[in-house]
């Protein structure tokens, strides 16, 4: 079964996305926002996938920490010891990182893949259900 990716921006979306993938047994990727490895960190982005995980222990879900065409920001994560990358680079660049990436524990995601962004969902639980067709 294909993972659907859903873009949270925060804790209570992340364990929305999980709770909505474990009710309907969906593969679920969850994806930072573009914006989280420059406004947050990698190690806060980590810290809220160990959360998620604690409060749904249930659900098949990947964390991918969203680093837009920023390589250094990628590099920062994978010495953070995240699961999964998303650097939306080309050519020899992305190849070194997937080399990086698979070094430290990590894989490289190359581009952004479509997903439901909950920055605008009033009710973000109900709003994942639907994406993932449950």
């Amino acid at each position: 079964m294909t993972r659907r990716a859903i873009v949270v921006h925060d804790l209570a979306q992340a364990i929305a996305a999980l709770r909505s993938a474990a009710a309907g047994g969906a593969p679920v990727l969850v994806l930072s926002s573009p914006v989280w490895a420059a406004a947050v960190g990698a190690a806060a982005f980590r810290f809220l996938s160990e959360i998620a995980r604690d409060k749904v222990p249930g659900a098949d879900a990947a964390f991918v920490l969203d680093c837009r065409d920023e390589p250094g920001r990628a590099l920062n994560a994978f010495r953070h010891r995240l699961e999964a990358v998303c650097c939306d680079v080309t050519g020899p660049l992305r190849e070194r990182l997937a080399d990086i990436a698979a070094k430290s524990g990590s894989a490289l995601v190359p581009h952004p893949p479509l997903a439901l962004d909950l920055a605008e969902a009033s009710d973000p639980e109900a709003a994942c259900r639907r994406w993932l067709d449950l």
